[in-house]
């Protein structure tokens, strides 16, 4: 009979951080095992519960029993089960005996060819798995493989045995229907009982009805929102509520909505305030405190300016909650001292006296300080200023590197890490410093996640770039390369940040001269240990070896672009027919991606990507240099002189458009190719045994392959 199944496990207070996915994965694994057993039905509906003290699933349509299966069991080659005389031996009794049948069922056996042997095969029915087996079963299948980070080893109530999860267990409930599952995990017996909220609940324990009551008597009885999703929304709406009163917005942040649902069983969300202030410190350490420390969502006014109130997610309703905000309120106090503090002092020392102590700064145990580092870092950012705009934005670029870590060394980064660059950049406007160097010290670390925004200026974009092409050349020259699913120094995520800031800020850097660069400028000269007393042998080996770093790293680099492409939406033709072309300058390349998709939706473009396909085949198997010209007097044919014709009047025009950017049109322009192209194949040989007509034709394929290849691989595009 097919029934609803509930399997809870009642604990001690679970990880808030991995509360939603061990509910998820609990109920995921569970239904799993059951499916793979056929006692759930396809279209079974399952729903997690996850709340502090419980993980929990509801199952529809799950059977008592599993159908019963019809199989055919392969027993062993024919010539090892019978005999001479076609009667059964040894190991074949013995192996039908180990399936639950004898030598009566020897008639019944199919003789099957498999290759060259006959096989024999036994067609049984096998009985299908009880429910207290097959649950049995998931739910061991199910706690031995949720991701639990760091399991807890306790002992059981028998003072003996001891068993591991991610927290003591203390009752398991497995009901179908009404009726109790006899299965049992971690020394504990199914029944169904189940604890409320530790003081609001009407009772304790609550006893089960059914599966299906589950929810609805937690709510009613034990003062619990079972459900994550469903408490998560209840904080949402009181938070909006509570905030809408003080006409304020609560700060948005996901993490920290998950983190505070899975800490909650019964949200109540309360007003708090702090005094005025404390709203002289930096807002962003004000509400790094309130939301790292006590799980507070601070709230903003209309310009986004923190207001000084917040709003807090209780536990409990209280009659009168004044003791509850007040003492929220006294602890709130003492954690936005700390930070004003800190703000205080840090700020009697310029960034400037700090930087010598970058030196004492261990980066790397193969790299050396974040002083040494630094030294690099300024050295590119300069070189990058030089380059985009000469001198002065040179030097306001090496003034943002010099000050870009000192922040690294001041108590307020020392007790928030999150605070890196931003403390700099406060640090920087309070010692009076030009809001170019401010602004650019907080956003060298931008793009910091994916979607975020992008230096402001042009001296956060030099320093930023510095920043991520001297970790990325130095990791890369000491063997640090991510390796499958492990990047200890974002490496991938740095790459993806210059790659944004080439493209996105339009910037005239050639990729591969830039990383030449820098790894010459972290090849220091100026550092004399580095290269006194070597041999010309080892700075040959040395430069084979730079060489070899710059093509993996720009490997790395286009690896990355191109799947950020794909992300974005490109087909892996289009991407591949324009980076095939190995572009540096990468800011090109969204035009030319936007051109090729425009020159895809052409009639005539399936027809030109194979012809343009098959002329690269064929110059690819030419021995010997093809003529950069073509005679017209060797043109013989009607095909090939309307081809010239045709690409000569073309070549200006495409050209012209392709120099002023306009790659769409210079793309578009090729379409009165396909027909003088389709004829000169069906019409010309190009490969004829004169020599001086196939070096012309030759010649000519080359000019159109030129043409048609400007702006990107069009053969890339034929399929």
């Amino acid at each position: 009979m097919s029934k609803n199944l509930l399997v809870e496990l009642l604990v001690e207070e679970l990880p808030p951080k991995s509360l939603k996915q061990l509910g998820n994965s609990f109920a995921e694994l569970l239904t799993a095992s059951l499916k793979a057993q056929d006692l759930v039905s396809k279209d079974a509906q399952v729903t997690a519960y996850a709340s502090p003290r419980r993980l929990a699933v509801h199952i529809t349509h799950v059977a008592a029993q599993a159908a019963d299966k019809a199989v055919a069991q392969k027993l062993m080659p024919a010539t090892v089960g019978l005999d001479a005389q076609g009667q059964a031996t040894p190991p074949l009794l013995k192996k039908l005996a180990s399936l639950g049948a004898d030598a009566s069922v020897v008639p019944q056996l199919k003789r099957v060819m498999e290759g060259k042997t006959e096989t024999l095969f036994w067609d049984s029915t096998v009985k299908g798995t009880p429910l207290t087996d097959g649950l049995q079963k998931a739910l061991e299948e199910a706690i031995g493989k949720l991701p639990i980070p760091k399991v807890m080893t306790y002992q059981l109530a028998d003072g003996w045995s001891s068993v591991n999860f991610v927290r003591p267990v203390h009752a398991l409930i497995a009901l179908h229907g009404a009726d109790i599952v006899p299965v049992n995990i971690l020394g504990l017996q199914a029944g169904r009982e189940t604890q409320g909220h530790r003081f609001e609940a009407k009772v304790n324990p609550i006893v089960l009805h059914n599966a299906d009551s589950y929810a609805q008597q937690l709510a009613t009885e034990g003062a619990v929102i079972a459900g994550f999703a469903e408490r998560r929304a209840e904080i949402v709406r009181q938070l909006n509520v509570a905030a809408t009163k003080e006409n304020l917005t609560p700060v948005d942040d996901d993490a920290l909505l998950d983190e505070v649902t899975a800490l909650v069983e019964h949200p109540n969300v309360l007003v708090g305030k702090f005094a005025a202030e404390f709203l002289q410190v930096p807002q962003e350490c004000l509400i790094l405190t309130m939301k790292a420390n006590q799980k507070y969502f601070p709230l903003l006014d209309a310009q986004g300016k923190l207001a000084n109130k917040f709003l807090l997610v209780s536990n409990i309703r209280p009659t009168d909650p004044g003791l509850v905000i007040g003492g929220n309120e006294r602890v709130v106090r003492s954690r936005l001292a700390d930070a004003k503090f800190f703000f205080d002092q840090d700020r009697k020392k310029t960034l400037e006296s700090r930087v010598p102590e970058l030196d004492k700064v261990v980066y790397h145990n193969k790299l050396g300080t974040q002083g040494m580092r630094m030294h690099y870092v300024r050295a590119i950012a300069k070189m990058i200023g030089e380059l985009l705009g000469g001198d002065e934005l040179a030097k306001q670029a090496y003034e943002a590197a010099t000050l870009a870590k000192a922040d690294l060394l001041t108590d307020m980064v020392g007790e928030f890490p999150e605070l890196q660059g931003i403390m700099g950049r406060y640090y920087a406007q309070h010692e009076g410093l030009s809001d170019d160097v401010a602004f650019a010290i907080e956003d060298h670390y931008k793009p910091r996640f994916a979607g975020d925004t992008l230096p402001r200026n042009p001296v956060g974009v030099c320093l930023a770039l510095a920043d991520k092409l001297e970790t990325l050349v130095n990791m890369f020259k000491i063997g640090e390369v991510p390796t499958g699913d492990k990047d200890p120094f974002a490496l991938r995520r740095h790459a993806l940040g210059i790659i944004r800031i080439l493209i996105e800020k339009d910037l005239s850097l050639e990729l591969d001269k830039l990383v030449q660069r820098v790894i010459g400028i972290t090849e220091d000269a100026d550092i004399p240990e580095k290269w006194e007393s070597r041999s010309p042998d080892f700075m040959l080996e040395q430069y084979h070896t730079l060489y070899q770093i710059r093509q993996e790293l720009l490997i790395f680099f286009y690896e990355r672009l191109a799947g950020s492409l794909r992300d974005q939406g490109y087909t892996a033709q289009e991407v591949d027919a324009v980076l095939s072309l190995n572009l540096q300058q990468l800011s090109d390349i969204p035009k030319r991606l936007a051109a090729v998709r425009a020159f895809a939706a052409l009639p005539e473009s399936v027809s030109l990507a194979a012809a343009n396909k098959r002329v690269g085949n064929i110059l690819k198997k030419t021995e010997g240099s093809i003529s950069d010209t073509v005679d017209t007097g060797l043109l013989q044919e009607p095909a090939e002189q309307a081809l010239y014709q045709t690409l000569t009047s073309l070549s200006s025009k495409t050209k012209e458009a392709f120099d002023s950017g306009d790659y769409t049109a210079s793309l578009q322009i090729l379409a009165a190719l396909k027909s003088p192209v389709d004829t000169f194949f069906d019409h010309v040989m190009v490969n004829v045994e004169d020599e001086s007509l196939r070096n012309n034709r030759l010649a000519l394929l080359a000019q159109l392959h030129q043409i048609m290849n400007r702006v990107a691989d069009l053969s890339k595009l034929a399929s």
